[in-house]
């Protein structure tokens, strides 16, 4: 299961404070594109990715949709409590039936100011949704490592993501230094966002326009699309340096059985985002999880890959055994959690390029990049720093291919 190299010091380079882009440009689309293929690099503007895209290119995108999963409450003193919603819990753990819920609802939180919170407290906050004034109120339930179980009672028949949306805050990174604005509301979300649940943007698809649709379209450039609600753990710092000590976060994903079709017919696959790449390879291996007849075959742990990549499973067989699944029990998706890892020496099952922005340093998702592209990464890097690319978020892109790539 070792990975080629697990020090996470060799996956380090030096980020200055304003290569990150605090802000969006004024054009979705103007941002610069990298692109690597067979060792070289080039340049060009995102608006022209198409150009770079084969006819036979299968893109796929990622519709989770950014909820305001941070709310403040006050308690009297300079600093508020906040509560940031990471995941529900009760009564149900899938984001799109819990938004929906009403009157009640237990979610998975950070907590800032949490000292203050004593536990004989209720935290009460008072608005007006719809002319209608609604109390909202959140009960510590159970403390955990790094978070707390909250429990949100409301008045009124509204549903959560109706509460969230007026008491909320839109969550930007921790590196992105304002607070959110209205600017940030239209722009840290992709224009086909649709899936209401992740509490980070798939920031990779922030680039494209109708304008880089209706292109896609007249080269008959076919997409798809997936469901991987982004966890605020893709932004947790690693802490040891040996890469096989961090746990990853676990995230809900969900797949149409239309896509799967595709997907088992589709060679070139492009995957937008490291969202939408984790969530097509755990497809993949859910597929083989059903064809070994598995436990819990639709939650894939974070090393599962990595100790089975010496089964010889096509694609094929194994969107095939999804299929088989989806026909035997009536289904039209797959519900699904995943906790991938995609470390340098992870074959990839079904991705073959990726479009996605520049990511932190020592980051499992620059291990991800160096899982996909060798040790070309350092390059890509390099070329970005020399070449005033901006970082992270808000930042460039780049459409790369996958080394070795058959």
């Amino acid at each position: 299961m070792q990975p080629s190299r697990n020090s996470l010091s060799e996956y380090n380079y030096n980020l200055p404070p304003e290569r990150i882009a605090q802000h969006p440009l004024a054009q979705r689309d103007a941002s610069k594109l990298l692109i690597y293929e067979n060792g070289e690099i080039k340049e060009s503007q995102f608006l022209n990715v198409t150009n770079f895209l084969s006819a036979d290119s299968f893109l796929v995108f990622n519709n989770t949709k950014v909820i305001h999963a941070r709310m403040l409450f006050d308690i009297g003193k300079n600093k508020p409590i906040e509560i940031f919603c990471l995941e529900p819990v009760a009564p149900f753990s899938q984001q799109e039936l819990s938004m929906n819920v009403q009157q009640t609802c237990i979610w998975r939180c950070f907590v800032g100011n949490a000292k203050s919170w004593k536990e004989n407290i209720l935290l009460e906050k008072s608005l007006q949704i719809e002319n209608e004034n609604v109390i909202v109120k959140a009960k510590k339930t159970e403390k955990e490592k790094d978070s707390f179980l909250i429990e949100f009672n409301w008045s009124g028949n509204f549903s959560f993501g109706k509460i969230l949306e007026a008491i909320g805050l839109l969550p930007l990174p921790p590196y992105i230094e304002h607070k959110a604005d209205n600017a940030d509301e239209e722009r840290y979300q992709t224009i086909y966002s649709e899936k209401n649940g992740a509490v980070a943007a798939p920031t990779a698809g922030l680039h494209f326009t109708k304008s880089i649709f209706d292109n896609l379209e007249k080269k008959k450039i076919e997409v798809g699309y997936v469901t991987l609600h982004v966890g605020a753990g893709t932004f947790l710092p690693m802490k040891s340096d040996d890469v096989l000590q961090h746990t990853m976060h676990k995230e809900n994903i969900l797949i149409e059985q239309k896509l799967i079709e595709q997907l088992k017919l589709k060679n070139e696959i492009v995957a937008v985002g490291t969202t939408t790449l984790r969530t097509l390879e755990s497809l993949y291996w859910i597929g083989v999880r059903l064809i070994k007849k598995e436990s819990n075959p639709f939650f894939v742990p974070q090393f599962y890959a990595l100790e089975n990549q010496h089964l010889q499973i096509s694609k094929a067989d194994s969107m095939q055994a999804i299929l088989n699944y989806l026909h035997e029990n009536n289904l039209s998706k797959i519900e699904a959690a995943t906790q991938i890892m995609c470390l340098p020496s992870y074959e990839f099952k079904i991705v073959k390029r990726l479009i996605t922005n520049f990511h932190q340093p020592k980051s499992t998702l620059l291990l991800l990049i160096a899982a996909f592209v060798g040790d070309d990464w350092k390059k890509i890097y390099d070329y970005a720093l020399q070449n005033n690319f901006s970082f992270l978020s808000y930042g460039d892109s780049s459409l790369l291919t996958l080394k070795n790539k058959i």
